[in-house]
Parts: C-alpha cells; structure tokens; sequence
C-alpha cells in the first residue's frame, strides 16, 4: 500500500498592526543659530513624530525649516533673533504639552534620557526644574552644569584655582556622576520645566541676551519655594557650540550677562568685588594660555574680561 505525503496548508498571512501612536506629555524646544548640522545630528537621533518645536533666530538661513519639514512632529517658528531668552520664550508660548524640554543644538539626549528627565518632575510636586550632567567631548563632566549664588568668596576660590580641591567652594559646579548635589541653580543645556510653573514664573528674562538667564530663572524659582534638581546619573554629551558665532565674541557676552546679573542682585560695591575677583582669575588664566602657546584661549578669557566692564559686543 502506497502512503500520498500531504502538504501543509498555507496559512493566511496574519496581519501585525502597528504600535499605537504614543503620546507624548512633553514638548522639546530647541532655539537655534546657524547651527542645522548640530540640530539635524541630533533630530537623527528621535522618532520623528516626538513633539519638537525649533525656534531660528537666524531667520531660516541655513534651511532649518526643511528639517522641519521632513518630521512629521517638528514645527519650524522664526525666531525673533533677539537672543535665546526671548527665542526659547516664543517656542514655549507654542507649546501646548503640560512640560517643555529645553535642548541646546549642541547637547544630544537621547529619547529614554528624555523620558527620565521629565519623569524626575513626575515623582516630586515641588519641583520646578530637572536637568541633566553634561559632558565634555572627552567624556568628563562638564563645569557650569549648575553652580551656586555668587559671591566674593566663591569668585576667589574660582579665581585662583581652589575649586578644583574644594569643588563646592567655587562659583560653578561639576558634580561627580551619581552622586546627588543642592545647587542654586541649573544650566539650560537640556533641562524640563512644567510649562504652567515656567509661564508662571514669567519664563526667561530677555533683558539677558544669552547666558545667566538660567540663573536668573532659577532664582525666581527658589523664591516661589519651588525645588531644582540636577540628575547627575543622566550624562549626556554636550559640545558647547551651539552657536554659529565665534567663540570670543561668545565669551565676552557672558562676561555682560554675568555683569548684568550681579549688578542686579548685588549692591554695587559687593558687585564690583566679585566682578574684581572674576577679572583676576580669567587675567591669570590669559597669560597662563599666552605663556603656553595658546593665543585662542587667551583671546576667549580676554573676551570675557571685556565683557565683565565694557558689556556685550555690538549686537546689531
């Protein structure tokens, strides 16, 4: 008796639906200048329908908007090109999820550090802002990740190197990664805020064309009995140049700012202390990097003593 092998019946082709959308509670605000390599590098990195809004101080000059275009969550808005404070104040007022993420171009997060920075705001109430420890291109934390009110005291112990034994004892910080830090304040590099409690609290000072508006913000922040916290177990890399202008004229606008802040907050003689001590310091370290052969750093302490006493350069 011959035995017939039977085939296998074909199966129907089950179909696998996709994965729903997700929605997210966040919205990343990123305010850029000439920088669209930076800001392509790091989009790259995120599905594209996180919610993203890019504000072009530049006014499009290098095609962000194009970017924009091809992301099917990213919104171009033409920034106002009055510096970052009012730049990342018009992107916020677009927003309409219950927390911004602010990025600079330069520092890249991923997606799930994202997702555990704004849950950091989830699990505490009184917390008004979370940021992340950002890192060097050599991969060592960064100084000025957060930093402390200024005063004399802390503007010598920078001045003449002492920070670097005492590292809680100087004007900015560089936490050791995992292990927790208080300070008075956080750099806007990569940091997520409620977006009621930022409008709340007025969002970023534009009299500060860039820098030092993180620090004044998060002052309004500790007065409104609201909480900082930095993640120092969330490293992320950070390249310090998001800006399409040069270097020295970046520096001497955050010797204005620094200025601009102290002589708010300060009578004038302790403002000017300080402001004395940050000069002695940054003119050690220019003659330090002249002495050593290198003229571009020099240059950039230089730039940041002028900014201290003559203000920033020429903005229009």
């Amino acid at each position: 008796m011959s035995t017939q092998g039977t085939s296998a019946r074909p199966e129907a082709a089950v179909a696998v639906p996709a994965p729903p959308a997700r929605d997210y509670r966040y919205e990343i605000v990123i305010v850029a200048y000439r920088s669209r390599d930076l800001v392509e590098r790091f989009l790259d990195r995120l599905p594209e329908d996180v919610p993203v809004v890019l504000v072009d101080n530049s006014h499009d000059v290098d095609g962000l908007s194009e970017v924009a275009a091809r992301r099917s969550g990213t919104r171009f808005v033409d920034g106002p090109g009055r510096g970052y404070a009012s730049g990342a104040n018009l992107g916020v007022s677009t927003a309409s999820r219950p927390v911004v993420v602010m990025v600079d171009p330069d520092c890249t997060p991923t997606l799930e550090q994202i997702d555990e920075l704004v849950g950091e705001l989830d699990r505490d109430p009184t917390l008004a802002v979370a940021s992340v420890t950002t890192l060097t291109p050599d991969g060592s934390v960064e100084i000025g990740v957060g930093g402390w009110e200024p005063t004399a005291r802390r503007a010598w112990v920078h001045a003449v190197g002492l920070h670097k034994l005492m590292p809680e004892a100087g004007l900015w910080a560089r936490p050791v990664p995992g292990e927790p830090i208080e300070l008075d304040w956080l750099g806007g590099a990569c940091m997520a805020i409620p977006r009621d409690v930022f409008t709340r609290l007025g969002g970023y000072d534009e009299d500060y064309f860039v820098y030092n508006e993180d620090v004044e913000f998060s002052r309004r922040v500790r007065q409104a009995g609201l909480r900082l916290a930095v993640r120092t177990d969330i490293l992320v890399p950070h390249l310090s140049t998001g800006s399409g202008d040069p270097r020295p004229r970046m520096l001497q606008m955050r010797g204005a700012s620094m200025m601009k802040y102290l002589r708010r907050h300060n009578p004038r003689r302790r403002a000017t202390a300080i402001g004395v001590a940050l000069t002695a310091g940054y003119a050690g370290r220019y003659l330090l990097c002249r002495a050593t052969g290198d003229p571009g750093r020099a240059q950039e302490h230089a730039a940041y003593i002028t900014g201290l006493w003559r203000g920033a350069p020429d903005l229009s």
